[in-house]
């Protein structure tokens, strides 16, 4: 058995991940289900001729090291991966994550127009954030996408591992991965103002150190993407205050509503004819949002500032998960489940007659 050859039955399968355990078959995860193909379980010697196979000499040292390496591949010609080697019990295992760039257009990607509003701002922090899985990298791509297609810009990524390969179009694109061209975000960050850029994009916001420097890059004239692990805008907001201390936090928090641009939240769901569709939440920031930001005991109305925002091409998930049921994208069952509160969201289904 040949790790190509499994990687291949990804694509085949349309299948998003493929994951290699000892002890059991290979298992692709199908439209959000895991399935396991009829082979037969994986030995020890099998996964780790399969992580040497396709790993460099310093992704080998890391995975010694670390007993975890994050890496790209290429299947030549066909298709690319994210790929996490790991130990289980001892033994290596590996996720394969098939990166999907052929199509990048947010209709397309059934994302929300107003995003490209974000995407044409000239300055300011726009965060894209959900739970692993939800497509926040996709949708960052996408925006990538929009401004390497309609600006004349110079964009600087910091990724680990580059997981979209932009070519040049009107903008130059220069993008940096972790381990390769720069040893972590924080050293890529310090540098990255001399390297003349218009747009940043961080990966991933993973500490006070990375959230200072997005903040700063943003309060300074660049326009900065990235990522982070929160459910919704508020989440979003009150974790990135919470990274900084106590006395820092009202100076963060007027920092926050000057230089914050909008807030992206994903949530990954099944269609009804099969496949998989993003429910969106999106915040853009206005003057009464920002006013909700700034004082502490008023962030949490930043829902209801969501809700009444249409006007400005805001949308919360309750109703784009109407909008994705009234249209026959996903079943009530499926939209109930994905709701932040399912009781209130059952009732407002009712009193809308779509029940």
């Amino acid at each position: 058995m040949d790790i190509n050859e499994l990687l291949k039955t990804v694509i085949e399968k349309e299948a998003s991940d493929l994951h290699l355990k000892v002890g059991s078959p290979p298992c692709l995860r199908i439209h959000g289900e895991l399935v396991n193909l009829e082979l037969d379980p994986l030995t020890p010697e099998e996964v780790e001729r399969f992580a040497n196979s396709i790993m460099d000499e310093r992704q080998k040292q890391i995975f010694q090291q670390e007993n975890v390496v994050d890496f790209a591949y290429n299947l030549s010609g066909i298709a690319r991966f994210r790929v996490n080697v790991y130990r289980e019990r001892g033994w290596a295992c590996m996720v394969f994550r098939h990166v999907k760039s052929e199509n990048l257009d947010v209709k397309t990607l059934n994302l929300p127009e107003s995003i490209l509003k974000l995407a044409d701002e000239p300055r300011g922090l726009v965060l894209v954030t959900g739970t692993a899985g939800s497509g926040k990298s996709t949708t960052l791509a996408a925006i990538i996408d929009h401004i390497n297609r309609t600006r004349r810009a110079h964009v600087v990524t910091v990724e680990d591992p580059i997981e979209f390969v932009h070519e040049d179009k009107e903008s130059i694109i220069s993008q940096r991965e972790i381990g390769t061209d720069t040893n972590s975000y924080l050293a890529a960050l310090k540098s990255v103002v001399r390297q003349d850029p218009d747009v940043i994009l961080i990966g991933e916001i993973r500490d006070l150190d990375t959230v200072r420097a997005a903040l700063n890059a943003a309060e300074i004239g660049h326009l900065v993407l990235s990522t982070l692990h929160t459910i919704d805008a508020t989440e979003t907001i009150n974790r990135i205050i919470d990274f900084f201390p106590p006395y820092q936090q009202g100076q963060i928090r007027i920092m926050m509503a000057s230089t914050l641009k909008g807030i992206i939240s994903q949530r990954l769901m099944s269609q009804t004819d099969g496949g998989l569709i993003p429910a969106v939440e999106l915040m853009i920031t206005t003057q009464t949002i920002k006013e909700y930001i700034i004082n502490e005991k008023e962030t949490y109305m930043i829902k209801d500032a969501i809700e009444q925002g249409d006007y400005y091409g805001m949308q919360s998930f309750e109703q784009c998960l109407l909008g994705l049921y009234q249209e026959g994208k996903i079943t009530l069952d499926n939209a109930v489940s994905t709701a932040s509160n399912s009781e209130d969201f059952k009732i407002r289904v009712k009193q809308m007659g779509l029940v």
